[in-house]
């Protein structure tokens, strides 16, 4: 049977039964656009076109689609061990697969608890964070901090902390949280390469919430290194360190979110390695299992791990916190995998190489009409353009439409476009997918 044959027929029947994610449903469910099968920098459309994939799915599929390692050991896993209770039981590959994360992790982050997606990564690290000052004798520390156009997920700690407002509106308040200023600014940065020379004062805006609150009421800090979903906002020079230093200062914990960033997209396995800043803690999802099985996780620090453990009596949980899969089976064999293929084929570094061909790519953009800027780190770039007077995101939205008529996935972020092609992209595909968005932009009103 061909299942991607019968999956495009039985969609057309269903449609209005699934509620789709961050999606305007009445808009998409007119003119469906339906992805079918995935190989490699490929997704084929229902219509059979393929499609270039400008953006590794949702940011995840670092080491292109359908990777047949990965399926393999996938399929080998369902045959052997389906699901395993996580609490109070483990099975061997949720112990090797942390050892391995806590080997690429810098410093002495050595130690995961594993979730099931970026956003239960940030409510952990945040519940971690805030159980861990209880466990050392400051309770009084419940508050949080985030920043300004940051973005940690949906659930109810990360919308808290992010600084999207779209993404907590309708929800109403939830935990104590406060924000840092972003650090985006056109008039200083724009067209920077990498990380703009200008804003790492702004990193002091910590000192504003730590006058305002009292340090002693504060928990954590939880920024992006680079934050993504908002459009790709690359930081300051400098900017990272300093709020690390301020965070040692007032015994506050840092937390970077590197759902995004983890796994190779800036060059190295995580970002905290390319700016030099070791955190308290690293959420990760996406890359982790090359997006094949939903899989997230907590990188902490020993000091943190080891106050719970010694704050605990003897035999008891130390942490009451967990998902019932956690570490699952499947979910640790295609990040076993998945770990496999960035060490054979030196992914990483490979990013590393390729990254100033696609800056410069990416770069050849700017004069192009409606381009307002252009700024990229590593595999990633963002290409804001001017929005449509009266209608903010409609003009971005339009390019991403009319660049998937023409084979190329890109995604869009309010008026912004937002690029982060698979590890394994070729330069050929860099200058067409470069290309495209040159030619739709100049075509759109």
């Amino acid at each position: 049977m061909n299942v991607a044959a019968t999956l495009t027929e039985v969609t057309s029947n269903n449609i209005e039964a699934y509620w789709m994610p961050f999606t305007a449903n009445r808009q998409f469910k007119s003119a469906p656009r339906l992805l079918v099968s995935a190989k490699g920098m490929y997704y084929q459309s229902r219509d059979g076109r393929q499609i270039l994939d400008g953006t590794a799915g949702l940011w995840c599929v670092n080491a292109g689609h359908c990777r047949d390692e990965i399926v393999a050991a996938v399929k080998a896993q369902v045959e052997t061990l389906d699901y395993a209770p996580a609490f109070q039981m483990g099975h061997p590959a949720a112990f090797e697969l942390a050892a391995r994360v806590a080997a690429l992790a810098p410093g002495d982050l050595d130690h995961v608890f594993f979730v099931n997606s970026g956003s239960e990564a940030v409510d952990t690290a945040l519940k971690i964070a805030l159980a861990y000052h209880q466990a050392r004798g400051q309770g009084s520390r419940f508050r949080l901090i985030g920043r300004e156009r940051g973005y940690h997920g949906v659930g109810f700690g990360g919308i808290a902390v992010g600084g999207i407002v779209t993404n907590r509106k309708a929800f109403g308040p939830s935990l104590a949280a406060d924000h840092i200023a972003h650090t985006h600014n056109l008039e200083k940065n724009a067209f920077s390469r990498g990380e703009p020379e200008w804003g790492a004062h702004l990193a002091d805006d910590l000192e504003r919430l730590v006058a305002l609150h009292d340090a002693s009421t504060i928990a954590a800090v939880i920024v992006e290194p680079m934050a993504g979903s908002t459009g790709v906002l690359v930081p300051p020079k400098g900017y990272l360190k300093r709020l690390r230093e301020i965070c040692d200062k007032h015994g506050i914990l840092l937390i970077f979110d590197e759902v995004i960033t983890g796994f190779g997209r800036l060059g190295e396995s995580f970002a905290a390695e390319r700016f030099g800043v070791l955190p308290d803690m690293i959420t990760c999802a996406k890359g982790l299992t090359n997006a094949t099985v939903p899989m997230g996780g907590v990188i902490v620090r020993k000091p943190v791990y080891e106050t719970f453990m010694k704050a605990a009596p003897e035999g008891a949980i130390e942490l009451f916190h967990g998902y019932t899969y956690s570490g699952h089976p499947l979910a640790c064999a295609a990040g076993l995998a998945t770990l496999d293929v960035y060490r054979k084929e030196d992914l990483f570094a490979r990013a590393r190489k390729i990254a100033p061909s696609f800056e410069n790519a990416v770069h050849t953009l700017k004069g192009t009409r409606h381009v307002i800027d252009v700024r990229n780190i590593g595999l990633v770039a963002g290409i804001e353009l001017a929005p449509r007077p009266g209608r903010p995101t409609a003009r971005a939205f339009e390019t991403f439409l009319k660049c998937f008529e023409k084979g190329v996935l890109i995604r869009t972020t309010g008026d912004t476009i937002a690029l982060s092609p698979p590890l394994i992209v070729s330069e050929a595909e860099i200058d067409r997918i470069v290309q495209t968005i040159g030619d739709v932009v100049k075509s759109v009103e």
